[in-house]
């Protein structure tokens, strides 16, 4: 049995693991999927004073309150920032890192590092108009029909102070965990095509695709469950 802690990225909550979690239960394991603050139901709760730290908190806080010592820490996009930071806090209570089509973060980089320059001139005029960053088209994660509308009304902006917050981490510290990216290939997100070329190129990783959108959770849901179960046994 093994322990995993979802978390997802950007506009997304705890919702969008919806299709994942009752297959990771029916398989004998606890799952803890995280609404991050500022989004999904936690939306009320959006704050110009949410950082990155804030994200980290919530996770290990669900580390921390679960008891759990070995956890398959999971991050969607975004959430790469945060399950790194997490990492680097209490190594010791994870045993996998997965960067679900994520950010991988090297030490003093942000979010927004590897951005192309009207990604970053875009997203920051609208934190600078209403401090946050407004949702994606659901057409650039690939999804269509009833899965886009679901997107659609679910999504909530994300907090912009995570935007360029650097984070500062110890990588011999993250390295040491076995890490897995898995790289959503149809059609790929432009923003982590970066993190697509870095996790082939540094050592140490585990690379595995899906033939889907960014959202797999959401598109392809089998395929998902059945990549974090191939790694829970690993």
């Amino acid at each position: 049995m093994a322990d995993f802690v979802l978390v997802h990225g950007a506009w997304h909550g705890a919702w969008c693991w919806k299709r994942v979690l009752p297959g990771l239960w029916a398989a004998g394991h606890r799952a803890f999927a995280v609404t991050l603050t500022g989004t999904g139901e936690r939306a009320h709760q959006l704050s110009p004073s949410i950082t990155l730290r804030t994200h980290a908190d919530d996770v290990a806080a669900v580390i921390e309150a679960e008891e759990l010592q070995q956890a398959v820490l999971v991050g969607h996009s975004y959430a790469g920032m945060v399950i790194t930071a997490v990492a680097d806090r209490c190594p010791e209570r994870i045993a996998r890192l997965v960067y679900l089509d994520a950010v991988v973060p090297r030490p003093g980089e942000s979010w927004s590092s590897t951005h192309a320059p009207a990604t970053q001139a875009q997203r920051r005029e609208a934190i600078a108009a209403t401090g946050t960053i407004p949702p994606a088209d659901p057409a650039v994660f690939g999804l269509t029909g009833d899965d886009a509308a679901w997107l659609e009304r679910r999504q909530t902006p994300h907090p912009g102070g995570v935007y360029d917050e650097p984070l500062q981490f110890d990588p011999a510290r993250v390295a040491a965990l076995p890490r897995t990216f898995i790289d959503c290939t149809a059609p790929a997100l432009p923003t982590i095509a970066a993190m697509r070329e870095r996790v082939r190129q540094e050592p140490g990783w585990q690379v595995l695709e899906i033939v889907t959108g960014h959202d797999a959770m959401i598109s392809a849901p089998r395929a998902l469950l059945d990549a974090l179960l191939s790694l829970a046994s690993a």
